[in-house]
């Protein structure tokens, strides 16, 4: 955020180091958008995270699977659900859902994924719709994988945190969402 990126962990001894095996301290589940990378966000190297990247951070099983890959395996602490500012995927599922017009191939797969957050978004209200919808997909994202039948056992006994959260592209903050740690 401050522009002062460190760039840890990315170097060919690093590479060498976690050649053989890997235990990443997070997993992020996260947008296609070009503008969110989340290793360079939080300024990570090699073997630092599992990420997973969906458009609008819309989940189905192989998505889950990924996701529950890295706390089941080898028991990474950490899960956030990352969206973001402007995110393009959510604002064509907004319209697609409002102008009742389908999306063409496969794209229209993530607009049933989203509809939830849509319907939230029209209960809520407010002048950015678009923007609450986002955030909406984030937090309701987080609680389905913090209730999942597999992630809530070791969110119960504090071996794993679901966060969600959102990024500004303005800013380069992350607001935590919902589910932060204590």
């Amino acid at each position: 955020m401050r522009g002062d990126p460190q760039h840890p962990d990315r170097d060919p001894d690093r590479r060498q180091f976690v050649a053989q095996e890997q235990e990443p301290f997070g997993a992020i589940l996260s947008c296609i958008d070009s503008r969110v990378p989340p290793e360079l966000l939080f300024d990570t190297g090699l073997g630092d995270l599992y990420v997973m990247r969906t458009g609008g951070q819309a989940v189905d099983p192989v998505v889950t699977g990924s996701v529950e890959y890295g706390p089941m395996t080898s028991g990474t602490p950490l899960l956030v659900v990352l969206g973001h500012q402007r995110c393009g995927a959510v604002e064509a599922a907004y319209k697609s859902i409002r102008q009742s017009k389908p999306l063409p191939g496969n794209l229209q797969a993530i607009v049933k994924a989203l509809r939830p957050a849509y319907e939230q978004a029209v209960r809520e209200g407010g002048t950015t719709p678009v923007e609450t919808m986002i955030r909406a997909q984030v937090t309701l994202t987080a609680t389905a994988l913090r209730s999942n039948q597999d992630l809530a056992p070791l969110v119960g006994k504090g071996a794993l945190a679901v966060v969600g959260a959102y990024y500004s592209l303005d800013t380069g903050k992350v607001e935590v969402l919902v589910g932060a740690p204590s």
